[in-house]
């Protein structure tokens, strides 16, 4: 049976109602906000704007596609490894029915590496993000496909009253300018469709073109050559994620270096050929 949106949203659902069982959101909320006012923000976007193109490296265990991805599954060395290579920060997968992750992974991430980490989950409840931040987390991720409306700018708002920084996800078109209008300054371009699962490699690069300077952009999914780092990062990237090409790799740290070598030094290119050039109807059709 194919995965759909909506069981990963009430798997999310179902672990949040579990965890708030043993600690209700008014403590955890309290707990986050304290340690927001001893932590500055700011730290997972000023990563990302080094210069050239940065990576954000992901440890996750498995995909719901391919099943376990590395055997055996150590968070912690992976994301040392990664520390090493260069990445300018770790994502973690935290969603525990489809992933294989935990949110243990992520607070052992968090305080096994110097880098800023990245909580990764399908993050549908308040309470998700202020347990990113008691994680040790130093952003969240947030999928507008799932955060429609005024719920997305509340989301943001939460996690930057705690410190986190917010890194804004979508994959349909007509959902960039809510992203780019949260507040949060960092968005991200999947190139996989959630609702598919399939995966478009140059669906961001089509939507380059339209995101405003003065925001991070992200590019994500599909990204698992030193080619596709410069062909992202001349299109206007400041950044990419990449999960499974690191994970499955037999050395993830070279395997990063070189990623992260190829996009040291890329700009944006200043003139773009008429086939690279779109429009965006925000209604959400894409006119060449």
């Amino acid at each position: 049976m194919r995965l759909l949106l909506s069981d990963l949203v009430g798997a999310a659902r179902d672990t949040t109602r579990r965890q708030r069982s043993r600690t209700s959101e008014a403590v955890l909320r309290a707990e986050a906000e304290a340690l927001g006012a001893r932590v500055s923000g700011g730290r997972f976007r000023e990563a990302l704007e080094a210069g050239g193109v940065s990576v954000i490296a992901e440890a996750k265990g498995a995909s719901p596609i391919a099943g376990p991805l590395r055997d055996p599954f150590d968070p912690v060395d992976l994301a040392m490894q990664y520390e090493r290579g260069g990445a300018s920060a770790v994502s973690v997968l935290t969603e525990e029915h489809f992933f294989a992750g935990s949110i243990d992974h992520l607070l052992a991430v968090s305080s096994s590496i110097e880098l800023p980490t990245l909580r990764k989950d399908f993050v549908v409840e308040l309470y998700q993000v202020f347990r990113a931040a008691t994680a040790g987390a130093s952003a969240v991720l947030l999928i507008a496909e799932l955060l429609e409306g005024a719920a997305l700018p509340e989301f943001v708002n939460a996690a930057h009253s705690v410190g986190l920084d917010a890194l804004v996800e979508f994959h349909r078109p007509e959902l960039l300018a809510p992203a780019v209008e949260s507040g949060s300054g960092v968005i991200g371009i999947n190139n996989r469709n959630l609702d598919t699962m399939e995966i478009d490699f140059e669906h961001a690069m089509r939507l380059a073109p339209e995101v405003p300077r003065g925001v991070v952009s992200v590019a994500e999914s599909a990204i698992s050559a030193p080619a596709d780092v410069r062909r992202v990062g001349e299109a206007g990237f400041g950044a990419i994620l990449v999960g499974t090409a690191l994970v499955t790799a037999d050395d993830p740290q070279q395997t990063l270096e070189e990623l992260v070598e190829a996009g040291v030094g890329v700009e944006p290119s200043k003139t773009r050929g008429l086939e690279d050039i779109v429009d965006i109807d925000l209604d959400g059709a894409i006119l060449l």
